[in-house]
């Protein structure tokens, strides 16, 4: 597994575990810990949906 594959398996479990506090407990960690919608939060959710993308890439390699 390349390096990159690894940073968007992190970045998407990093989503995933989000999501499940937004479902769960309606608590979103990112906005906890940057600031509702902040340069940086768009930053980590744009990173996330790119990730999401790429780990398409990932269920089709060998």
């Amino acid at each position: 597994m390349k390096v990159i594959d690894k940073i968007a398996l992190v970045l998407i479990i990093i989503g995933a575990i989000n999501w499940g506090l937004i479902g769960i407990f309606n608590f979103n960690l990112v906005e906890a810990i940057f600031g509702n919608m902040t340069v940086i939060s768009r930053i980590i959710y744009g990173l996330v949906g790119l990730s999401g993308l790429w780990g398409i890439k990932l269920l089709f390699d060998d």
